[in-house]
Parts: structure tokens; C-alpha cells; sequence
């Protein structure tokens, strides 16, 4: 069995991320971008990670923040994780490990070559995510997944995945699968019904 964790993204409210948590996700995302449909403020997202048990990881996901704006997240939420989906540099992501969280950054993936860069990132782990020339993610699309090759980091895959391609997602032995628009009933809502089938389709894959 593998052992691969489950990010659950664009959590916008306490029912999804409890029904999350309850369902076996080990990370939640938090969108702090405001263009994002999803994004919450540290106010609300703060409000809903107080309720949770220390159980679960909590990730917050930034894009082209200011470092300010993501210690006071940090402060504000007690994020376990940051998440840059941004055009961030990795001079500013290395600047933040003296930051006491973990953090990933997030790269759009078109070739291969993309997926190379990741090499340049001294962070936690990597996210791989499908490519699209005006959004920063949650956009539902995929990439092939055939050129995700060796990197000596943690992987987290994201892009499209879903109930139905969940457990292909996990056979490639990634340190993680991000989840967001492929569970949704609408942006920044998720659907209990298509949730509990990723995991259930998935169940048998973990460890």
C-alpha cells in the first residue's frame, strides 16, 4: 500500500473541512488570494481552523503575497503549511524558512522542463499543478501525468483530479494529491457526495 497524502483545497467553510477531516484528508487548504473565488480572509479562516483538531494539517495558499501578509496569516490561522502558487522566486521562498512552518511552492506545469525547475526551490515540497496563462489553479485542468519524473522532494500532484482519476493519481507514488474544483458543487463548496467517493475510490491505495 502506498502511503500518500490527501490535500483538500479551497476550503471555504467548517462543514466541508470537518466532513474533510472526517473522510481521512491529512492537509486543508486555505485560499488567502482575493481575485479566488475561494478566498477567505484570516478572519474567516481563522474562525473555522479553531474548531479543528490539531489532527489535521492546515495549508495556506498565497500568490504573490507580500511576506508580511503571510506571517500574519501564519500568526492569525497557526498555518502548518505555506503554499506559494505565484510567480514567487526562489530567493523569496528560501527567505521564508526561517518562518517555523513548512512550505511548498506550486509550479504550472506545460512539458516536462517545468516540472525540472523544481529543482531551484529549496522548500518543503513541490506542487505540480496544470498549466493556464491567466489563473493560478483551481481551474480543473490536467496535465499528463506520464512526465511527473524523479524529484528529490516531496510531490504533491494537483490539476483535475477527481473521484474517477483519484486512484491514478495516488499508483504514481506522490508524496501527496491536492484536491479542490474536482469535488466541487460550485467554487468554494464542496460536494459530500463526490468527496466521499475520491476516498472511497482511493481507500484501498493507502496506507
Amino acid at each position: 500500500m502506498l502511503t500518500v497524502k490527501v490535500k483538500i483545497c479551497g476550503i471555504t467553510n467548517y462543514d466541508d473541512a470537518a466532513a474533510a477531516m472526517d473522510m481521512g484528508a491529512d492537509l486543508l487548504g486555505f485560499n488567502f488570494y482575493p481575485p479566488s473565488p475561494r478566498y477567505l480572509t484570516c478572519e474567516r479562516a481563522a474562525a473555522i481552523i479553531n474548531k479543528l483538531p490539531a489532527l489535521v494539517d492546515t495549508v495556506g495558499i498565497f500568490v504573490n503575497a507580500s511576506p508580511d501578509d503571510i506571517r500574519l496569516a501564519i500568526d492569525t490561522c497557526h498555518l502548518d503549511w505555506v503554499q506559494l502558487h505565484g510567480d514567487e522566486t526562489p530567493d523569496f521562498c528560501q527567505a521564508l524558512s526561517s518562518v517555523n512552518v513548512k512550505t511548498m511552492k506550486a509550479l504550472r506545469v506545460r512539458d516536462a522542463g517545468d516540472i525540472e525547475n523544481a529543482e531551484d526551490y529549496f522548500t518543503d515540497a513541490v506542487l505540480l499543478d496544470a498549466f493556464h496563462p491567466d489563473k493560478y489553479g483551481g481551474t480543473g485542468l490536467t496535465f499528463d501525468w506520464n512526465i511527473v519524473g524523479h524529484i528529490n522532494k516531496r510531490i504533491f500532484l494537483a490539476g483535475g483530479i477527481n473521484p474517477d482519476n483519484a486512484a491514478d493519481a495516488v499508483r504514481l507514488g506522490v508524496y501527496g494529491i491536492d484536491v479542490c474544483s474536482g469535488i466541487e458543487a460550485e467554487p468554494g463548496k464542496k460536494d459530500h457526495n463526490k468527496m466521499k467517493k475520491l476516498f472511497d475510490n482511493i481507500e484501498h491505495l493507502r496506507g
